[in-house]
């Protein structure tokens, strides 16, 4: 089972309010989550609202080293964002970048949005070379979840815009595809539109 943070929480943030209060939202939503037996949490990593994507990974960094015990039952996950805004996390070397900084990266995976990828400029039509690239940067051990959502927008228009499965730009061939695709049968999908 999968769980899903706050919207609200914002590890990146440099101001000492939001930034505890989001270590302390998502530490207490992991005991919950682990009372309730649920295996997986998945966090937005955050903006960094103007300080830089480096200043950003470094604030998620820290917050998940204060989160992260190495003691839990769940997995966090990290999902991939659309880049609208300042996100921390559109592009797979800022994940790999936070991974590499965890003192506990065995507790922390990807959860992948298809919408957010294709809006990022990840173009999910061809699937075959996003999971190369994935694989190449992440490494696919890492990847323990997808979002399962069309696009509203077009392609990398850096919008977070779902809508129902085939009504989008990505469409419904290139999702069977991935729903289909033999590197990601062992991986749970989540839809996060009405069917």
């Amino acid at each position: 089972m999968l769980a899903h943070a706050p919207y609200t929480v914002n590890l990146a943030s440099s101001n000492e309010k939001i930034f505890t209060f989001a270590c302390n939202v998502i530490q207490e939503d992991i005991q919950r989550m682990q009372q309730l037996n649920i295996e997986m949490f998945v966090l937005h990593p955050g903006s960094h609202v103007g300080l830089g994507v480096e200043q950003g990974i470094n604030n998620i960094i820290q917050g998940l080293n204060i989160i992260i015990t190495g003691n839990e039952d769940i997995h966090i996950l990290l999902e991939t964002m659309s880049g609208k805004g300042t996100e921390v996390g559109y592009r797979f070397e800022h994940l790999k970048r936070i991974l590499d900084g965890l003192e506990h990266p065995q507790k922390v995976g990807i959860c992948l949005d298809l919408c957010h990828v294709y809006s990022a400029g990840y173009d999910i039509r061809n699937i075959d070379q996003i999971l190369e690239e994935f694989d190449t940067i992440l490494d696919l051990r890492r990847l323990k979840a997808i979002h399962l959502n069309d696009s509203l927008t077009p392609f990398h228009s850096l919008k977070d815009r779902h809508t129902y499965i085939g009504n989008g730009s990505i469409g419904l061939e290139s999702i069977l595809k991935v729903l289909t695709h033999p590197k990601l049968q062992h991986i749970p999908f989540y839809i996060e539109t009405p069917l």
